[in-house]
C-alpha cells in the first residue's frame, strides 16, 4: 500500500468514527485513529494552561471549558491554526445562548447557537453551523439544547467544509462564481477569504456555553477531502430582507 493510501485509510478511520458519542473514556484525549491521523488535543481536559489566554471569564469544570462572566474570547495563543486543516469539537448551549468558533482571520466563524428561541436562529446564513453570515447548512443537524454536538471543520485550499454530528451541512468553493453573492455579503461583513494564519477562538456573546474535545490537525498534502456538494438552506424573503437591513446596518456602522 502506498503512503498516500494509508494517510487516506488512517483519516478514512478517524472521520468514520466521529459523530457517534461514547460514554468511555476521556472525550478530551486522543482516539487511536485520531492519533494515528495526526491530531493533536488543544485542550487537556484539566486546565486552560499550555497555550489558552482570556481575561478570566473562563473556566474548565468536569473536563469542559465553560465562561463565568463577561470578558471576551477564549484564544489558543501557542499556536496558529494551519492553511489546510481539520478541526473538531464538541459543543453545547443553554436555551437562547450564542457563540461561535473563528478559524481564520476576521469573521469565519462557525457558527454556536440555540436555533430553536435565538433570533439568529430564523435565518439559516446565522443558524448552528453556519459559516456565519455567508453561507448557510444544509439542514438544521442540531441536538436538542443542552445536548452535545460535534462540530468540524475541514479546509483545504479555496474549500470550506462544516460538518455537525457526524454530518456534512457546508462544501463552499469560494472560488467558484455561482457564490459571488456569499463572498461579498462576508467581506462586507469583515472577512477576506484568503487570508490564513488566525488563532482559534472561542466567542464570549455573554451566554452559557461549553466546549471540549478541541482537537486540530494538518491536512496532508495528499489527502483528498469528500467532495460531495450540499446545497445550503433556503432562506425566506422576508429574513432575507431582515439580512439585508442588518448588512446595511453593518456596513454604515464600518464607514464611522
Amino acid at each position: 500500500m502506498t503512503k498516500q493510501l494509508v494517510i487516506a485509510a488512517v483519516a478514512f478511520s478517524a472521520v468514520a468514527t466521529y459523530g457517534h458519542f461514547s460514554e468511555a473514556g476521556d472525550v478530551n484525549a486522543l482516539t487511536e485513529a485520531e492519533s494515528a491521523a495526526g491530531f493533536e488535543t488543544l485542550f487537556n481536559g484539566k486546565s486552560l494552561d499550555g497555550g489558552w489566554e482570556h481575561k478570566g471569564n473562563w473556566k474548565v469544570e468536569d473536563g469542559i471549558v465553560t465562561r463565568e462572566g463577561k470578558g471576551g474570547s477564549l484564544v489558543y495563543k501557542a499556536k496558529k491554526i494551519p492553511d489546510d486543516f481539520e478541526l473538531r469539537f464538541q459543543w453545547k448551549v443553554a436555551k437562547g445562548s450564542n457563540s461561535g468558533v473563528y478559524y481564520r482571520p476576521g469573521q469565519y466563524e462557525y457558527q454556536i447557537l440555540d436555533n430553536s428561541v435565538h433570533v439568529d436562529g430564523k435565518n439559516p446564513r446565522t443558524s448552528a453551523a453556519s459559516l456565519y453570515f455567508c453561507m448557510a447548512p444544509s439542514h438544521d443537524a442540531t441536538n436538542p439544547v443542552g445536548e452535545w454536538n460535534e462540530g468540524r471543520v475541514v479546509c483545504k485550499g479555496k474549500i470550506i467544509q462544516h460538518w455537525l454530528n457526524g454530518k456534512k451541512v457546508i462544501h463552499f468553493d469560494y472560488s467558484d462564481s455561482k457564490w459571488g453573492f456569499n463572498v461579498d455579503i462576508l467581506e462586507k461583513r469583515g472577512a477576506k477569504l484568503p487570508a490564513r494564519g488566525a488563532h482559534l477562538s472561542l466567542q464570549d456573546h455573554g451566554d452559557p456555553v461549553w466546549y471540549r474535545a478541541i482537537k486540530l490537525r494538518t491536512l496532508p498534502a495528499g489527502e483528498k477531502l469528500d467532495m460531495k456538494e450540499v446545497a445550503p438552506a433556503k432562506i425566506a424573503d422576508d429574513v432575507l430582507e431582515a439580512e439585508r437591513k442588518k448588512l446595511e446596518g453593518i456596513v454604515n456602522r464600518r464607514r464611522k
